[in-house]
């Protein structure tokens, strides 16, 4: 199973999206989708809904919950 940055990376990837593009579509900085990428840190629930929306999936995907 695949982690939450592997997620959202991997999504990112799909919709052909860079960091900064998504970056800004939720609202944070290039550095901050990096850092929840490389598992460093996790989003704030907060972001979690930003994310789903600019990825065009549900939080229950991002979260490995179904595909």
């Amino acid at each position: 199973m695949k982690g939450l940055g592997e997620t959202i990376k991997c999504l990112r990837l799909e919709k052909g999206l860079t960091q900064p593009q998504l970056a800004k579509l939720v609202g944070v900085s290039k550095g901050m989708i990096s850092i929840w990428e490389n598992n460093i840190n996790e989003p704030k629930a907060s972001y979690l809904k930003a994310l789903a929306t600019a990825l065009d999936v549900s939080v229950n995907v991002l979260l490995g919950e179904e595909l």
